[in-house]
């Protein structure tokens, strides 16, 4: 008797190598889009958790930004349940204000998808994300001049996420579609050039095309080698922190530190994430000081340079 389409092997042993710590009877829900991404990761789902005694239910998020969303998200919905998931959730995501439209969906659908993971007592929340999705992200943040961390991309685990399919090609996704006979709802907005994403993911094909194959499995290797290296920084920025006493810092202290700890360190005292310029501006404060006013935080409050201290004022 013949096994599964290797596409199929590979999606199930990727959901079982990333799920294989979850505890017995608990509950683990596959996000649904309706894309072969998604649906690939459903059908995975659905044949590890039986047989690794965890339980596998989806998600299926409605963004309600275009016509007939309700119906795609009812058709994905039964497309799970076919698959044996349970419980099936649909949820709609209030989609707000934001940096850009990508931003604010991207909000609301995590935020959709806690609310739901939180009501359903579930442990993790599985995600479709692929490799070359990893590719798009790192290609994004090197265009932005991100840091080690942005570089970093997605982690396969974080808190309740998981991504089983990180270091999977869409092809595998698609492939495995095919061989189960699920039919994926493609997205019209993975093909409008307005998102920077779409824009990324067209230019990919060029890039590899130009500069040799393997192009998105080296920049998910990228990530990978960025994210071993953010993890150790961050690891020798906190023990700096806390050896400097947290909170307000001596100004003396921090020049000795290597530039990419120190901007962890300060990153640290403010309490909040902080964009690459206000930690140039809180730096300026130790390196560069000529009386300058205190740094504005995100949410309030500022860094401000109080003799031989940097302090944090309170919103």
């Amino acid at each position: 008797m013949s096994g599964p389409d290797p596409s199929v092997a590979a999606v199930r042993t990727a959901v079982r190598r990333l799920t294989a710590d979850l505890p017995a009877a608990s509950l683990a829900l596959a996000a649904v889009s309706g894309g072969a991404d998604s649906l690939a990761l459903a059908a995975g789902a659905a044949f590890v958790a039986p047989r690794s005694g965890w339980r596998a239910g989806a998600v299926v998020v409605d963004h309600g930004l275009q016509p007939g969303s309700a119906d795609v998200a009812a058709g994905a919905a039964g497309t799970c349940r076919d698959l044996g998931l349970d419980p099936v959730l649909v949820v709609r995501a209030e989609v707000g204000a934001g940096a850009g439209p990508e931003d604010a969906t991207r909000t609301a659908r995590y935020a959709a998808l806690s609310r739901a993971a939180d009501d359903a007592g579930a442990t993790a929340v599985l995600l479709g994300h692929t490799r070359d999705d990893q590719a798009e992200t790192v290609l994004l943040a090197l265009a932005r001049g991100s840091g080690t961390r942005s570089l970093a991309g997605m982690a396969a685990v974080r808190d309740r996420w998981r991504r089983p399919l990180l270091g999977l090609p869409r092809t595998t996704t698609r492939a495995a579609c095919a061989a189960l006979g699920l039919s994926p709802w493609d997205d019209p907005h993975n093909e409008d050039p307005r998102f920077t994403r779409v824009r990324a993911r067209a230019l990919l094909p060029v890039l590899e095309r130009e500069l040799g194959p393997g192009l998105v499995a080296g920049l998910a290797r990228t990530a990978a080698l960025a994210r071993d290296d953010a993890d150790a920084l961050d690891a020798i920025a906190a023990a700096a922190h806390d050896r400097l006493g947290g909170g307000d810092l001596d100004v003396d202290d921090l020049p000795a530190l290597a530039p990419a700890v120190r901007r962890r360190v300060r990153r640290l005292a403010a309490g909040r994430p902080l964009t690459s310029t206000q930690v140039a501006a809180v730096d300026a404060l130790v390196t560069d000081w000529h009386g300058q006013r205190a740094v504005s935080l995100p949410g309030g409050g500022g860094v401000a340079r109080e003799g031989d201290r940097l302090v944090v004022r309170a919103p």
